[in-house]
This record gives structure tokens, sequence and C-alpha cells, in this order.
């Protein structure tokens, strides 16, 4: 018991020692920091990028559900290879209505499956003109199968799409910069001109990257093929009859477009299928890249910061030898003389953690803010930098610390 009551007094002092100094010394501490500070910051901001971006792709994952999956033209997941894209671009033909109905038809495994296409439009009311608008011609099932959901009114049916009914569902941030407090319901806006009656609004789904998910409008596929044709853009979406059966679904999916399109055996596919499995891979990729790089440097920040700090300390003891020859002499221990030092290298490092963590936040709220990069800081994030960055300190502290310690206390007292 007073053996541990001696450690807890001699760790206190210690510390109390070690504040001393760095409030006694603060350029020279700021200084021996940098590459701690710098290798913090960038070890949490990436952190922060990766949080955000995990964030993202489970917002894009739980959209498309995980017994559901996509079809299109040329996706390109991982590594982008540009002769590749052009090659696919080339080779892959343009997904159709007549496939769908072919696919509908002849899938056994999915119980739900959906077409849409999409482009770029202006959207007006009156005076108002709302442009780079997406225009989404979608089946009457597209908002089951885009987790879109309905706040007001309705999407619309199979009867108005057979019909080619000019009638529209409208995104957040349309029904806000058109209609303001008015209720939408029922009146007419244009697409290019085109008039459509608005029928229902879509509850926000926020954005992502910086870029909102509300500006759309969704309207039947058959009044888009009408208007723009149906030979570009269009893409399928399938839910398979049970998420046990996802893959063997995918693959009679292959296999029904590789029959319909005769593709010789063993060619590559002229089309690409995704689910959520095969996004989550791709951003694995993408970020463990992103670590191993972010680790790379923050290794050479630390070490650089490391050295810094035992060259430091090092001086510090030259210039208290004195110091520490008269503690020795009036009763203090090797021991005491060893957690000092330690002590004191371990708060200069965690010290510039903290730092580096406040910058890291800094930078985060900026990026988050003003671009379209997603960071968001996670509380584990700020514990391993601080707690990393107190171990370096810990670490290059120890040779220092043990060389004040072996000082002996006759010789230390004629060091003036």
């Amino acid at each position: 018991m007073g053996h541990s009551l001696r450690q807890t007094a001699s760790f206190r002092e210690a510390a109390a020692i070690a504040a001393d100094s760095l409030r006694t010394s603060k350029l020279r501490s700021f200084l021996t920091l940098l590459g701690i500070i710098l290798a913090t910051t960038t070890l949490i901001a990436v952190m922060a990028m990766i949080h955000g971006m995990d964030v993202y792709i489970a917002n894009t994952v739980t959209s498309m559900g995980s017994d559901g999956f996509r079809v299109v033209k040329i996706a390109m997941l991982g590594n982008f290879d540009p002769k590749k894209f052009l090659q696919m671009q080339k080779r892959n033909p343009e997904l159709s209505p007549d496939e769908f109905q072919y696919l509908k038809d002849h899938a056994t495994l999915v119980q739900d499956f959906g077409m849409s296409a999409g482009r770029s439009v202006s959207v007006s009311l009156g005076s108002q003109t709302l442009t780079q608008i997406s225009l989404n011609g979608g089946t009457a099932n597209w908002a089951a199968l885009g987790d879109t959901e309905i706040a007001n009114g309705r999407y619309f049916t199979e009867i108005e799409d057979r019909h080619r009914s000019t009638v529209a569902v409208i995104g957040a941030d349309v029904e806000s910069n058109l209609f303001a407090d008015a209720d939408p319901i029922g009146k007419e806006i244009k697409v290019e001109g085109r008039p459509f009656m608005v029928i229902g609004v879509a509850k926000a789904k926020g954005s992502v990257f910086g870029q909102s998910q509300d500006g759309f409008v969704d309207i039947p596929i058959g009044s888009y093929f009408q208007i723009y044709g149906s030979r570009t853009g269009i893409r399928y979406a399938a839910r398979a009859v049970d998420q046990k059966v996802l893959e063997q679904a995918k693959d009679e999916m292959r296999m029904l477009i590789r029959a319909r399109r005769h593709e010789q055996l063993g060619s590559d596919d002229t089309f690409s299928i995704l689910s959520s499995d095969a996004l989550v891979s791709a951003f694995d990729q993408l970020t463990n890249a992103i670590a191993a790089t972010a680790v790379a440097i923050v290794s050479i920040f630390m070490v650089v910061g490391g050295v810094v700090i035992m060259n430091i300390m090092l001086a510090v003891v030259s210039e208290r030898t004195h110091e520490i020859g008269i503690r020795k002499s009036v009763g203090a221990r090797r021991q005491d003389i060893l957690n000092q030092f330690l002590v004191e290298s371990s708060m200069l490092a965690g010290m510039g953690g903290l730092i580096g963590v406040v910058l890291a936040w800094i930078v985060s709220t900026l990026v988050r803010n003003f671009t379209a990069v997603p960071m968001e800081v996670p509380v584990s994030a700020v514990l391993i930098g601080v707690g990393l960055s107190t171990a370096v300190g810990l670490f290059f502290g120890i040779y220092p610390a043990q060389r004040a310690s072996k000082l002996d206390p006759i010789e230390a007292l004629r060091v003036e």
C-alpha cells in the first residue's frame, strides 16, 4: 500500500514538473511538436474522410437493399481503366425496353423488376426556372426499387405509365424552390416547356458528397420514351425473392441477358450487374488504398516527431544535470527521475496530439461545409490520435529518461 502511494505521489510530482517545463518553454515545445501535430492531423483527417464515405456507402447500399441489384450498360468498380472503359463503351449495347420485357417474363428469382432512364433538364413554374434538375422516367414500381418515399400525394400507377400520362412526382428541393409554402399537388409544372401535373412530393433524402438528392422529377417511363426516345440511358433494377438467393438471382439475370444477346461461352459480359456487396467491396479497396497511403505518411511524421522529441529531451537532461544532482542528493530515487522525464516526453507528445485533433476537426468542418467531400471526425479517431502520439512520446523518451536516471549525483552537482 505504501509503495503504491509513493508511486502515485512520484507520478503527480513528475506531472507537475513536466507541466511547468512545458509552460516555461512554449515556443520550443511547439516547434518540437510540429511532426506529431502533422501526423495526428493527417491521421484524423483521413479517418474522418473514410468515416464520411462509410456513411455515403451505407446510404447507397440501403437504397439498393440487401436483396437488390442493378443492371447497367457500364460500371467500373475499383481501379478505373480509361482504355477498358472506352472499349466497353463501344462494345456494350444499350439496354432496351424489349430486353427488359424479355427479362421480366423469364426471370423466376426476382420479386420486383423495374426500368428507368434519366437526363438533366430545366423545370419551370411561371417565371421561375430551375436548371440541372434530374429527370427520371421510371416504371410504377421504381419508387420502391429506388427507395423513394412519398411525403405528400402519391406515385404514378401502371395505368398512367401505359397511357403515357403527363404526371410527375417532384423532389423536396423542387417543391421548396418552386412552390415555397404552397401545396403543389394538382399544380402544373413545365419540364423543358412540356406541361406535367404534380401528383406527389417525395420525402427529403438529404445530400451525399455535398450534392442534394432532392432535385429531381419522376415521370412515367412511357411518357419519357415518348418525349426522349428509348435508345440511351436505360437501367434495370431488381429485387430477389429472398436475400439468401441474391447471388442465384444475379446469375439467372446474367444468363438470361447473355442468352438473349447470343454471347459466346467464355466471352466477357456486355453489361454490368451491381449489388450492395459489389459496392462495399469496391469501397473497401478504395479505403484500404487511402489508409495505406495515410499510414505511410503518418509513420514518417511520427518517427520524425519522435526523434525531435528525443533530441530535445536529451538537451533538457543536459540543461538540468545540476537540478538532477540536487534532487538525487536529497533522496530522489532513480525511478523518480526516470518517471519525471518519461512523463514530460509523453505529455509533450500528447499535447501535440491534442493540437492535431483540433486542427483535424477544423479541417474536416471546412471541407464538409465548402466541398462535396463528406468528412466527420469519429470519437475513435480522437482517442487513436492522442493515444498514438502519447505512446510515441513515451517510446522516444525512454533513452533520455534512462540517461537522466543514471547520472551520478556527485558528478551532476559539479555541473553548473
